[in-house]
């Protein structure tokens, strides 16, 4: 049967990603518009555990719409990992009579949220917020967009020093385990070579791809290396450049968390409100253990199963496009 809902919590968990306030917002502006009370639950699954517990109103997230980061704070909670950390959690959740909850955040954060689910029959959506863009189910999560943004920025800064000075630069970009920041900010910023953690690239490609440089008399040198990639790592590999090529001045930049902070984009910002009123409406028809994604411009909603098990193919097209390009 479905469950009648009048209450629902909204936590962010995990890594922060530019666009949870915007989520944070529609979700609380949704449930406003169709009469729900809405709780605001801070630092994640710990505050769910502590009763770090607020009831918040249309009015209580103005002006978060613009803004980085999380105000709800985000935590990682190993105590939510254990049955007694969960139990006191759902006990919380009853002295509020919150019905449903929505969380943002990433894989670990919907993992945390499917247990959770199963184990008190407590209606939960999910909403996609993390850099990576490592989640089945979407285009795009919350924060991937403008953390390309930032990271493309970057690279056009260290560009003219790099131009000016005839060196190689290595760029450092988040990710984890995935290259989708890597390879859409090396496109567009023109890199000379992307390093991926999808792609088996042995050292020889990459000084392949050096030596056409050199040979085209390209003055751009510049190689975007994911962090989870499978060659090494990033001081490693310009160790190995440099032992090749005594000539080249090698230098080694890592944006780290830069890319996870600043204003969100503009697509970021609508994402995260047709997610959040996607999460709502989710809820108020019977929808539960799913995340709301957007594939093809359209709301989809599928299983946390799907969703954090399920992997993401890289895009070879956009790869083979670069390629070319870099020439």
């Amino acid at each position: 049967m479905k469950k009648q809902i009048q209450s629902i919590g909204v936590l962010t968990s995990g890594g922060d990603a530019p666009g949870m306030n915007a989520a944070i917002r529609a979700v609380v502006r949704a449930g406003a518009y169709y009469n729900l009370k809405v709780f605001g639950i801070y630092e994640g699954y710990q505050g769910l555990i502590e009763n770090n517990i607020k009831e918040l109103d249309a009015r209580s997230v103005k002006n978060i719409l613009n803004r980085g980061g999380t105000v709800l704070k985000s935590s990682r909670s190993e105590e939510f990992r254990t049955e007694a950390g969960r139990k006191k959690a759902h006990q919380n959740l009853q002295k509020h009579n919150i019905d449903a909850l929505v969380i943002i955040g990433g894989d670990g954060s919907l993992t945390g949220g499917h247990i959770f689910s199963q184990e008190f029959d407590l209606p939960i959506i999910g909403i996609p917020g993390t850099i990576d863009n490592d989640l089945y189910g979407t285009d795009y999560t919350l924060g991937f967009d403008t953390a390309t943004n930032v990271v493309i920025d970057c690279i056009d800064k260290i560009r003219d020093t790099a131009e000016s000075h005839n060196r190689l630069f290595f760029v450092e970009v988040m990710g984890r385990d995935s290259g989708f920041i890597a390879l859409r900010s090396a496109l567009a910023s023109g890199a000379l070579d992307v390093v991926l953690p999808e792609e088996d690239s042995p050292m020889q490609d990459l000084f392949n791809e050096l030596d056409k440089g050199e040979a085209n008399q390209k003055t751009n040198k510049l190689v975007v290396v994911a962090e989870g990639n499978k060659m090494g790592d990033t001081f490693w590999i310009a160790d190995q450049v440099r032992d090749k090529y005594p000539h080249l001045e090698s230098k080694v930049t890592i944006l780290g968390h830069l890319q996870r902070g600043g204003s969100p984009s503009c697509l970021d910002r609508v994402l995260a409100s047709q997610l959040g009123v996607a999460a709502i409406e989710g809820l108020l028809e019977g929808k539960s253990k799913v995340m709301a994604g957007l594939i093809d411009n359209k709301i989809v909603f599928t299983s946390f199963e799907e969703a954090i098990n399920k992997k993401i193919p890289l895009n070879k097209e956009l790869l083979r496009i670069s390629k070319i390009l870099s020439i």
